[in-house]
């Protein structure tokens, strides 16, 4: 087993393992141990009682935080005309069509977080798959990335949209904002999430839906919150 530093383990005295916090209670938690050298993301996990290996019961969306993610996401736009200089005054880093396409085929070019795309420019995009989709960077319709409306795509990227999908082991993970943040704008997000997944619950799960939420930092413990305080509240 890997040796925890000396500050995780200092961390880990103040947070009890065996206990389920409540939602506030474990933002406390997480604020009151030890920091980092460098401003520490706020990650949430979301442990589903679904079975992703079936489309039906697959949990994926999008949810634009109140209070953001507290990091800049570098945007890249594929589309022509119009929407081009759209995407621009949105605050798109980069706005194109095949030339940006063939840029990432042939260089390797990768200097962006986030992809939106028009629809009739699905057709470039789509050759772009094998690159883009291993690396979650593949514009889809349901997250609001396939769209007209480049505008509010971007500026929703940029003001601090979280994309969401349950991986194969039935759990969701998600950056939620910074350790620098207030407890209180910790705690808005981490309800924003949960409400999203809770919304997106699937109608073929069965039986308990939110099983286990963990909240740390990227260098901290994790602090297990009581799934039931959450769906209460």
């Amino acid at each position: 087993m890997a040796r925890r530093s000396k500050r995780y383990s200092e961390g880990s005295q103040g947070v009890d393992r065996t206990r389920l916090y409540l939602l506030d209670e474990a933002v406390a938690a997480i604020k009151n141990a030890p920091a980092a050298k460098f401003d520490e993301s706020v990650d949430l996990a979301l442990n589903l009682g679904v079975d992703p290996r079936h489309a039906d019961q697959m949990v994926r969306g999008a949810i634009v935080l109140p209070h953001g993610t507290g990091k800049s996401v570098r945007v890249l736009v594929f589309c022509k005309g119009e929407k081009e200089q759209e995407a621009r005054d949105a605050g798109a880093d980069h706005v194109g069509a095949e030339d940006l396409a063939k840029k990432i085929q042939d260089e390797g070019w990768l200097e962006f977080e986030q992809v939106i795309a028009t629809p009739d420019m699905m057709g470039v995009v789509g050759r772009l798959g094998r690159v883009l989709g291993p690396r979650g960077l593949m514009p889809n319709p349901k997250l609001g990335t396939v769209t007209m409306d480049v505008g509010r795509a971007v500026s929703e990227s940029k003001s601090g949209k979280v994309e969401y999908r349950v991986d194969k082991n039935g759990i969701i993970h998600a950056a939620i904002g910074k350790r620098s943040f207030e407890p209180e704008q910790i705690a808005a997000n981490a309800t924003a999430l949960i409400d999203a997944v809770v919304k997106a619950k699937p109608a073929a799960t069965k039986g308990t839906y939110l099983k286990k939420i963990s909240i740390s930092t990227t260098m901290g413990p994790g602090v297990w919150i009581d799934p039931a305080s959450v769906e209460a509240a």
